[in-house]
């Protein structure tokens, strides 16, 4: 039996309205990634909350700034996940310079159930590491968003061919 994870990639204050770059689709993706949340916790899965912080210098970064509100996950995902592993990155490779690999080892970890914000960026670059090949890896299609339905069907389709697409209802 495969040792599941799931990874909640970048549903920070900035990317919902009132934020410094909104997204399409926000509420309803937020009551998706919630549910699987719930289901993950119900089923002792663990859940990886990513977080995105600008490299860029204070002052200059379009959006996720360190110490910024904009920067933080989500309060309705903080709420439903506290003990959540925490992994912070500066790439969209949720992998590239972090503790990711290092801590799903601590856990066995061998399938990897992705979701979360942008779809073509950070959602796509994490499921295509390089140190993702070792593990059998899933998007979750319905609890990822972009900025819009063409990109987000786009990045979906363009992954598709290396990457199996699953519906929150197919998870657990």
């Amino acid at each position: 039996m495969n040792q599941k994870a799931l990874l909640v990639i970048d549903i920070q204050n900035d990317y919902f309205p009132g934020g410094k770059f909104p997204l399409w689709n926000t509420d309803k993706t937020l009551q998706q990634i919630k549910q699987l949340i719930i289901k993950a916790n119900d089923r002792n899965i663990p859940v990886f909350l990513i977080q995105h912080i600008s490299a860029a210098p204070k002052g200059k970064a379009p959006f996720f700034e360190q110490t910024s509100e904009g920067a933080r996950i989500h309060p309705e995902i903080m709420a439903i996940a506290p003990h959540a592993e925490f992994i912070q990155k500066q790439y969209a490779d949720s992998f590239y310079q972090t503790h990711l690999e290092q801590t799903l080892s601590q856990y066995d970890i061998d399938e990897l159930l992705i979701c979360g914000m942008m779809t073509q960026n950070c959602v796509t670059h994490t499921a295509l590491s390089r140190q993702a090949e070792k593990y059998q890896v899933s998007i979750i299609e319905d609890c990822c968003t972009t900025t819009d339905s063409m990109i987000h069907a786009i990045a979906l389709n363009a992954v598709s061919i290396r990457v199996p697409l699953i519906s929150s209802h197919q998870v657990f």
